[in-house]
């Protein structure tokens, strides 16, 4: 009688364990949907944002003051991430970081006759990169969560080695190919946290859509500007 009434209750565990790995994995791939839905359309909204600002051609000061706004809105967000005004502050953050964008480009093509060719090439790098991590993070179902500890540690040691080249610059010592080595470094972790955000939204680690967009924002973001400085060090 023990003995069937163990088994009972370890299917009874079992069944419960199925529908409890079921639900998370669907709920898992709803928050994914909600996630890619609203990071194309701010996307789409920043690239408009950053054409705007090409066009109006505004000061370098002027987008330096958008970025930084936009960075200190993140505190923001993750304070309103679970109520319905988050969008509206999303889509404040994408526009300021999209318009900050527009004088830099416009550097880009004025520095060169194939500065377009540059700014095509780091966009579609850049499309190719997220299609191809996150189509195999969905393919595979890996959980990448392991590489949390390591992606963290190296966010560090990027924004270490910026402050640090910026200090150099201010003194006037100017070290060849750091600019490379500092962009080369982002691009391999923000690929890395393409991975990771995908995974975590896809086994339920991350619930919260709004968060998830704006992580996988970042990380696109930088990876562009990265390979955009790339692709300008690797013609100059």
């Amino acid at each position: 009688m023990a003995d069937a009434q163990f088994g009972k209750q370890t299917a009874s565990t079992v069944r419960y364990g199925k529908q409890t790995g079921t639900t998370s994995t669907i709920s898992g791939h709803k928050v994914l949907r909600q996630t890619y839905t609203l990071l194309a359309i701010t996307l789409i909204w920043s690239a408009f944002a950053a054409v705007t600002s090409m066009m109006l051609n505004p000061p370098h000061m002027v987008a330096l003051m958008c970025m930084l706004g936009g960075f200190g809105m993140l505190f923001f967000l993750n304070k309103v991430a679970n109520s319905a005004k988050a969008l509206y502050w999303v889509f404040a953050f994408t526009g300021l970081m999209g318009f900050a964008l527009g004088p830099m480009l416009n550097s880009y093509i004025m520095s060169s006759a194939s500065g377009s060719f540059h700014i095509f090439q780091a966009l579609s790098t850049t499309g190719a990169i997220f299609l191809s991590l996150s189509g195999y993070t969905l393919i595979s179902k890996k959980d990448f969560s392991f590489m949390g500890g390591f992606l963290m540690v190296g966010l560090w040691v990027v924004i270490g080695a910026i402050v640090f080249n910026l200090i150099a610059s201010l003194m006037g010592y100017h070290i060849s190919g750091f600019h490379m080595a500092i962009s080369s470094m982002v691009v391999f972790l923000m690929s890395g946290l393409i991975m990771f955000d995908t995974s975590r939204i896809l086994h339920g680690g991350e619930t919260n859509y709004v968060r998830a967009t704006v992580s996988l924002y970042l990380s696109i973001y930088n990876l562009f500007i990265h390979l955009l400085a790339i692709f300008g060090f690797a013609n100059d």
